[in-house]
């Protein structure tokens, strides 16, 4: 059996067709498939910071809820947190948690030491 060239390009056609379809419909379950993303850019988890004042900064992707220590902070709509702190003088611990909307949940500790130079009286 003989097949006509238009015959050919539709086969063609349907199969990159349904290539494309599939490669965008995957390219899509992405976010589905891997879950909550966390990335802290600031500081550096273990610095010693000398000042009591800092501003955790990061990204989170394929969040639905954001917490730092239970406590909601909000993103934008690049997924970009910015969240000011005050260190206790010392060991500081704080907890970054996100969940996606289906419940699966990424954590980060971040561990901080604030070196704060003693006062001595005069």
């Amino acid at each position: 059996m003989e097949r006509s060239g238009k015959t050919i390009v539709k086969i063609v056609i349907s199969i990159i067709a349904i290539v494309s379809i599939g490669g965008y419909a995957l390219y899509q379950a992405q976010n589905l498939i891997n879950g909550p993303e966390l990335n802290l850019e600031y500081p550096i988890n273990g610095s010693t910071l000398n000042t009591p004042a800092v501003a955790i900064k990061g990204i989170a992707k394929n969040v639905a809820y954001i917490s730092l220590n239970n406590r909601q902070i909000f993103i934008d709509n690049e997924g970009l947190f910015n969240e000011e702190l005050v260190l206790a003088p010392g060991y500081n611990i704080w907890t970054l948690e996100a969940k996606d909307k289906f419940g699966r949940s990424v954590s980060k500790k971040i561990e901080l030491i604030l070196n704060q130079p003693e006062y001595t009286s005069l």
